[in-house]
């Protein structure tokens, strides 16, 4: 008998973190007795008795004790490096497991053993950085507010100073610090005190270089000190380090000007990254914003306002116009119209009758509209988007990864580079020391790999966010690069190419075929067999009165019978009234036709004699063959992989126009695309339990969004729509994503390459190193931030 045991009785985080579950799976796998067992982001669920439930309540306890699990908000991060260092400094205090940076929402996720770590030690090292840290408790959308540049300001952590005067003078002086304190502010005092040394040396030009050592000071002060907390907790090689020891060499050089509009122009680059990277983000945020943080709840002819977190599944709740649907919900009202364009892209309303499912964050429009909720608290269709995208940056692409380790022991190599050009030519060939020392620090700012590190994480954000926008929820960039070069599209049958419900194509009748279907239907309306429901709502579509049956019977896998106005009708399979179809020449051959096309046919008769037949097909979607197209002019090759019989699958296979592989178990699914992968990249679309381990084997994975949970779980890639004709778009997102990385590794490689050398033959100097350095980040996330647009053409 199958056990199950909820995480949200026993150990709540684990529901947000996947590598507690890793844990607890890791530990169930070495457990004496349990031969089959599955953990869940919400449970487990396994084969046994209540010991080995004691057993694994114990290994919960035991993780739980050792593996505290906590969310944070941070404020002030600009790039991917700004994260990337964080999460290094914080890994390096004893007791952490894990610490994971969602740069997108600005999200801090940290595992760690609370006897040896403490959160306030975590609290330290990020504010000590520069950063400002908020616990998010319940993994709502971030409340925090953005502060400034990570790496130009002393960010968030500087509150706004306590004052006597609590009213409108300290809110006032307040708001005047906090602005002072972000890079804006920094920009405008760097740039007063620019413009005061220029003016003053005009007067006093003996003393030029006091001024602009002073106004050098001015813009270094917060550059250092964000160098200071750097090195502090173990980040030696940041841009604030280059450009500290840039700057101060160039006052000891005696070059006051340059360095002070050296510092004057990273600051503005600095202001510009944010801004960038700010918009980069702009649609997570969007998502965030979707979610309503109240609800109303009916109860009875009363709706009472209770916070979102407190619905639970079967509650009803009421959403006005104008406000967005807190849950996931069925439709209680006739006639809802809702618009999904935030959540599907789809811009036209949509209009949703009783029963019908709907999304959180669709916006009810002309009226009240109530609802049944149908998810929990933290699992609905917007939360998952939400956690997909933030499970997303742990995905990398493999380009990134390896962008990740060149990074690491790029800018040491060329501070090491930098050294010798300072000090060989000086030593060896009688090189003038404060020339070659200035094209060393030259070469230091150049040497700052922030627009290379920030070329694949910006172009991955943005494509992800905006495929979200459309209903395509990517789980990371490492898809995304699959899709870009990919060779072959396998498809599952039922419920992909089709519509997943048998219908009626064909009637048959030797007299009247209304009367026929009216009689079948009849005999068929008290079966749950998907062809008997089919064939009821063919003749409910028909607009045919079903009359009542007597003495209803059922031959299993055979026929069904039953007295119907006085005539016994009889409805089964061809080989069951295999006699009666013998008899008839012209009915027999046009069954035979039609399960050559691989349709089921249904044999009727009255009075055990033959009325005629029904074929029966579960029709491909109207959109199928159009996509099978598009995904062939793309370069693909597309094969159908199914468990139907070899004829309805060379049937339908030979009507869309692509290859088949039919009669396949779960398992020969997975010898199939393994065939494949010898070929190239596979990509698998399904949506059903046995899609799966297909799914999950595949190189990439697509899980139609009315699939199952499981589906879903195991895929790489969520169509929320349900429509085919997202596919090709998603092959045009993936090659298109990997071109705008290609240019902007191109672009940062590029530009450093060509100063570098002009550098050398002191061509440029410390200010056009800035502006090359600072302008290449710009352009490279300008360049990223295209992707955003919904358009994957």
């Amino acid at each position: 008998m199958l056990q199950t045991l909820l995480f949200i009785d026993h150990m709540p985080e684990a529901e947000s973190c996947g590598d507690c579950r890793d844990r607890i799976g890791k530990r169930l796998e070495a457990l004496p007795g349990l031969s089959s067992f599955e953990v869940s982001r919400k449970a487990i669920s396994w084969a046994g008795g209540d010991d080995i439930k004691d057993a694994i309540v114990a290994i919960i306890a035991e993780i739980k004790d050792l593996h505290h699990h906590m969310v944070w908000t941070i404020s002030g991060m600009d790039c991917p490096s700004c994260a990337k260092s964080i999460e290094k400094a914080i890994d390096r205090l004893p007791g952490i497991h894990t610490a994971r940076i969602s740069f997108a929402r600005e999200r801090l996720n940290t595992d760690f053993n609370p006897n040896k770590v403490s959160e306030d030690d975590i609290k330290k090292i990020v504010t000590g950085l520069g950063y400002s840290l908020s616990e998010v408790s319940d993994g709502s959308a971030s409340t925090a507010e953005r502060s400034s540049s990570c790496c130009s300001s002393s960010q968030a952590q500087n509150q706004t100073p306590t004052t006597a005067n609590s009213g409108g003078t300290g809110v006032r002086f307040g708001s005047l610090y906090t602005f002072l304190s972000g890079s804006a502010g920094k920009v405008l005092i760097a740039g007063v005190a620019l413009l005061i040394a220029v003016i003053l040396a005009q007067f006093n030009a003996e003393n030029a270089r006091v001024y602009y050592s002073g106004a050098a000071l001015v813009g270094l002060i917060p550059i250092f000190l964000n160098t200071i907390r750097s090195i502090r907790f173990g980040q030696y090689f940041g841009i604030q380090t280059l450009m500290s020891v840039a700057a101060i060499g160039a006052l000891f050089l005696g070059e006051a000007l340059e360095a002070s509009m050296v510092l004057f122009l990273f600051l503005i680059g600095e202001a510009l990254e944010q801004r960038a990277a700010n918009k980069a983000r702009e649609g997570v945020t969007l998502l965030l914003d979707l979610q309503p943080k109240i609800a109303r709840l009916l109860q009875g002819s009363h709706s009472q306002e209770i916070p979102v977190e407190d619905l639970s599944i079967d509650d009803v709740i009421e959403v006005r116009p104008g406000e967005r649907l807190p849950a996931d919900g069925i439709v209680l009202n006739q006639m809802a119209v809702l618009d999904e364009s935030a959540l599907t892209g789809e811009s036209i309303p949509r209009n949703r009758e009783v029963d019908d499912t709907a999304q959180a964050g669709a916006l009810v429009l002309e009226k009240l509209t109530t609802f049944r909720v149908t998810s929990e608290s933290g699992d609905n269709t917007l939360d998952r988007i939400i956690r997909l995208i933030e499970e997303s940056e742990e995905h990398k692409a493999p380009v990134a990864r390896f962008i990740d380790r060149f990074s690491s022991w790029y800018t040491p190599a060329m501070m090491i580079v930098s050294l010798l050009v300072a000090v060989i030519p000086p030593l060896f060939f009688n090189g003038v020391w404060e020339a070659w020392i200035y094209k060393a620090l030259t070469l230091l700012i150049i040497s700052c790999p922030c627009a290379l590190v920030i070329s694949v994480p910006a172009a991955v954000t943005s494509s992800l966010a905006a495929s979200a926008r459309r209903g395509l929820l990517i789980k990371g960039g490492a898809a995304l690069e699959l899709l870009s070069r990919a060779k072959t599209m396998a498809f599952d049958k039922t419920g992909t190419l089709t519509e997943g419900k048998p219908q009626v194509t064909d009637v048959v009748a030797e007299d009247d075929a209304a009367e026929m279907i009216r009689l079948t239907a009849a005999v068929e309306r008290g079966s749950s067999h998907p062809l008997a429901e089919a064939v009821v709502h063919y003749a409910e579509d028909q607009r045919i009165e079903i009359p009542a049956v007597t003495d209803a019977q059922s031959i299993t896998g055979k026929a069904a019978l039953g007295n119907v106005e006085g005539r016994m009708v009889a409805v089964g399979s061809t080989d069951y009234f295999a006699e009666q179809l013998s008899g008839n020449a012209n009915i027999h051959e046009q069954a035979q036709g039609l399960l050559a096309q691989g349709k089921t046919v249904v044999v009727v008769t009255v009075d055990n004699v033959l009325a005629g037949i029904l074929a029966l097909r579960d029709e491909p979607r109207e959109e199928a063959k159009d996509t099978l197209i598009q995904l062939q002019n793309l370069g693909l090759e597309t094969i159908m992989l199914t468990g139907d019989n070899p004829k309805t699958g060379k049937a339908l296979g030979g009507e869309l126009g692509l290859a088949v592989k039919a009669g396949l178990m779960p398992q020969d699914k997975l010898r199939e695309i393994d065939e494949l992968r010898t070929k190239g990249t596979v990509v698998m679309v399904g949506d059903g339990i046995n899609d799966a381990p297909a799914l999950k084997v595949a190189d990439v994975g697509i899980a139609m969004g009315g699939g199952t949970d499981v589906a879903l779980e195991a895929a790489d890639i969520a169509l929320m729509q349900n429509k085919l004709q997202d596919l090709p778009a998603l092959i045009r997102r993936g090659r298109k994503t990997m071109s705008n990385i290609h240019q902007n590794v191109t672009l940062a490689l590029g530009l450093k390459g060509i100063f570098l050398m002009t550098t050398l033959f002191g061509v440029t100097g410390l200010w056009m190193a800035v502006l090359a350095d600072t302008g290449a980040t710009v352009l490279v996330t300008l360049n990223a931030l295209r992707l955003l647009r919904n358009s994957s053409d």
